[in-house]
């Protein structure tokens, strides 16, 4: 069997758990579970006209004392309606958007529509997160669910799949409700155009999505599939937390969180590790990915090429699922006898220190790719070269050749992965330079503050919509 390890432990560095432990959820929407993110769609890209949807400004509000561009929302009355409450990146994402607004004085609520029938340690542990926030937890049915929706300045349904709440639980009350609805959108799997989730999509004020790409997917699908149009749509890039920035600008515990978790995998500080960080998942790709990485080990092995010995993790294992897939990824691992070289990572909520320990990120999803893919601009952050596949929101994140190198999805892509991978192995400086110029990039686009704004110019345009849709 491959490698396994249980997480990454230091118990000699005592400081370091404070410090891990200071990584708020935003740190974590971009990694493992994202099953809202998932993709299964065939291969398409779709070229965007820069002004088909609306898009915030790119820049932010400087430093220092700059108002906070939410700052508009105190006292705002904000219902958030989540399918599931769960790691997966909707849900995690939905809870960041309501500790920013919770930041400037906004009343949140949460709904759940969708709960495990037993207590579900998750499940506990997010809405206790949430409570100490001063975010209030509500039950998705009942007279109080009704009476909020309608009283709220802001009613924020999060994937296609939370429009089923509507009609189960608003019933008459829809159309009152809907002219202050924004729905934020992160799927790209075709079995969500059903018209019993989306069925109210037009008479919404709005549709928030992660990427260009995405966008015109579902522009295009909804019209083709349901025949009904899409809502003014807008397009929001997310971007870091302050607080993954801090530990990826901080040398001293990139350092440490660097040998600690190398140690803990058996890896040596001169090996080099390629690394994809997601939910084990065919639609993530893991399988590809091994078979790229065996393939570049036997590229250097014909070229007789000198490099230091390369390493690939993939964090997200959850082998207490037992999943046919995963059993798949261990047994061609076994067959190749690269379990030296090969390591499965339980999955975490806590994937600073894997990018503080590697040297260049895997982004392999799948068929349309990512919505969007925040691990990538985590990655970045911490100064690390992409390999991504050339779909969904990747192509809107990494700049092919610049910030990273990009190679076509499905079997065909392997051959260029492996190459892409052996580029990265044996050339030092490019992979410096990469992840040098990833970090720019994110410090110009991808951080906080920049999601912040684009998120406050859509805000204002919907509740202004509301206003105007109620005082005619």
């Amino acid at each position: 069997m491959a490698k396994q390890s249980a997480g990454w432990v230091a118990p000699q560095k005592r400081w370091l758990f404070p410090l891990l432990a200071a990584l708020t959820v935003s740190t974590a929407l971009a990694f493992i579970l994202r099953a809202a993110f998932d993709s299964s769609c065939d291969r398409q890209r779709f070229e965007v006209p820069e002004k088909r949807f609306h898009s915030a400004p790119r820049t932010g509000t400087g430093t220092g004392t700059a108002t906070n561009p939410l700052s508009f929302m105190k006292s705002k009355l904000v219902l958030l309606v989540s399918h599931e409450l769960s790691l997966s990146g909707g849900p995690l994402l939905l809870m960041e958007l309501a500790f920013m607004l919770r930041g400037v004085g906004s009343e949140v609520c949460w709904i759940t529509t969708q709960k495990p029938s037993e207590t579900d340690e998750v499940v506990h542990s997010l809405e206790h997160k949430m409570l100490a926030r001063g975010v209030q937890v509500l039950s998705a049915k009942g007279q109080e669910a009704i009476d909020t929706a309608l009283k709220a300045n802001l009613v924020v349904l999060n994937t296609a799949v939370a429009g089923k709440w509507l009609d189960a639980v608003l019933k008459e009350n829809v159309p009152l409700v809907l002219p202050k609805v924004l729905w934020w959108i992160h799927e790209m799997r075709g079995h969500y155009f059903k018209m019993e989730y989306v069925k109210h999509l037009p008479l919404v004020a709005g549709a928030m999505i992660d990427s260009h790409v995405t966008a015109e997917y579902w522009k295009n699908r909804t019209q083709e599939r349901l025949k009904i149009r899409m809502p003014e749509t807008y397009v929001v890039h997310l971007g870091n937390s302050k607080e993954l920035m801090d530990v990826a600008e901080d040398s001293v515990a990139k350092r440490v969180l660097r040998e600690h978790v190398r140690e803990s995998l058996g890896v040596q500080n001169e090996d080099i590790i390629f690394a994809l960080i997601n939910s084990v998942s065919r639609g993530k790709g893991q399988d590809l990915f091994l078979r790229a990485f065996y393939d570049s080990l036997q590229l250097i092995q014909e070229q007789k090429v000198q490099v230091p010995s390369l390493h690939a993790v993939i964090v997200g294992s959850d082998m207490t699922a037992q999943t046919k897939f995963e059993t798949e990824l261990r047994d061609f691992v076994a067959l190749k006898k690269i379990q030296n070289r090969v390591h499965f990572v339980n999955k975490t909520l806590t994937v600073a220190p894997y990018l503080a320990a590697i040297d260049v990120l895997v982004q392999n999803s799948q068929a349309r790719g990512e919505c969007f893919g925040r691990i990538t601009i985590e990655a970045m952050a911490f100064q690390l070269p992409v390999l991504g596949t050339l779909a969904g929101g990747t192509t809107e994140i990494v700049v092919n050749g610049s910030t990273g190198l990009l190679h076509p999805v499905g079997k065909e892509g392997i051959t260029s992965l492996a190459k892409n991978i052996v580029k990265l192995a044996t050339h030092v400086e490019r992979r410096l330079t990469m992840g040098k110029r990833g970090y720019e990039r994110v410090k110009e686009m991808f951080l906080e503050r920049h999601m912040a704004h684009r998120i406050a110019v859509v805000l204002k345009e919907v509740l202004q919509k509301a206003k105007n849709h109620k005082h005619p």
